[in-house]
């Protein structure tokens, strides 16, 4: 059978796992690879023997390819998937989808006219700890949830601009709301402040570095989710979650290792998990490609939720 072609636009740290991953996928044939910056679409394309180009709307029209992945900043967003849709062409994209809500409905209503399939890179999603956590959760539903990243600020230059990244909260915590809504429910208020702190070392930088949201559940539960990007690297990324006589502790340390601690009457229990969850997240989606599976675990109108 042959293999299915696929391109990625970016080539940058996480578009890199993503290469990394499908290139282990007998099934899959990296064919095309674009970058703004064109030495490293070129460096990419050497390595997976694949074509380069310097943008990606350019690729989606020359290539020809089966699926596309999408590993852009978050200001890139909106035409490239205008134009897969435009093409039939199913699409992995990376977190956060849009800079802004309505950027996000219009991709979604046109992906649900097409039927056109989809996924979004939320990894703690394909975790077996996460799915541990979500068993004892529907068990001893969580009361009171907090959330947690607890960071630096990266080196990348679009981040530290909120009409380029959208600030850490859209940018980073976007998991752990995603993993809140997963293992609490959806969520019907949120109230939230942010401060502002500004340091020679940014220039020109302007997104909040700090800022806490209070969440009410449709559960009855409530919570709260706390960012800041001010520390020398990263410090706690993460859940707890307490029910009846139950605490639920998930914690990544780094994008292959995580961590779940449960503590209850009978004691405390650690699990640590070494999985690499966007390979995992990529098979997914390969699989749904090829029609082992009927949708990915995040397709994008839930990713937009």
């Amino acid at each position: 059978m042959r293999r299915l072609r696929v391109g990625c636009v970016g080539t940058g740290f996480i578009a890199g796992r993503h290469l990394e991953a499908l290139s282990r996928f007998d099934e899959v044939e990296v064919a095309a690879v674009a970058d703004v910056m064109p030495d490293r679409a070129k460096a990419a394309a050497t390595q997976y023997d694949a074509r380069a180009y310097d943008d990606g709307l350019s690729m989606l029209e020359a290539a020809d390819l089966d699926a596309v992945w999408l590993c852009v900043p978050p200001f890139a967003h909106g035409p490239l998937e205008a134009a897969a849709v435009d093409r039939g062409l199913p699409f992995f994209v990376e977190k956060p989808i849009a800079l802004d809500l309505q950027a996000g409905i219009g991709v979604a209503d046109r992906v649900a006219r097409t039927g056109l399939a989809t996924a979004v890179g939320y990894h703690w999603r394909h975790l077996t700890v996460v799915e541990k956590a979500a068993t004892l959760l529907r068990e001893t539903p969580a009361q009171l949830a907090t959330g947690y990243w607890l960071d630096g600020t990266p080196a990348v230059t679009w981040w530290s601009r909120r009409d380029l990244s959208g600030g850490q909260l859209v940018e980073q915590t976007t998991h752990i709301f995603d993993l809140l809504r997963l293992l609490v429910g959806e969520v019907v208020s949120v109230t939230a402040i942010e401060s502002t702190v500004i340091r020679e070392d940014f220039a020109g930088a302007d997104v909040p570095t700090a800022s806490t949201a209070t969440l009410v559940f449709t559960t009855g539960a409530i919570g709260t989710v706390s960012s800041t990007c001010l520390l020398p690297g990263r410090h706690r990324v993460g859940v707890s979650l307490m029910g009846e006589g139950l605490v639920v502790e998930l914690a990544e340390r780094s994008l292959s290792h995580h961590r779940l601690l449960v503590m209850d009457s009978s004691g405390q229990t650690a699990t640590c998990s070494d999985q690499e969850p966007i390979v995992i997240g990529d098979r997914d989606f390969v699989d749904v490609l090829l029609g082992r599976r009927e949708q990915s675990k995040v397709p994008y109108a839930e990713a937009l939720r």
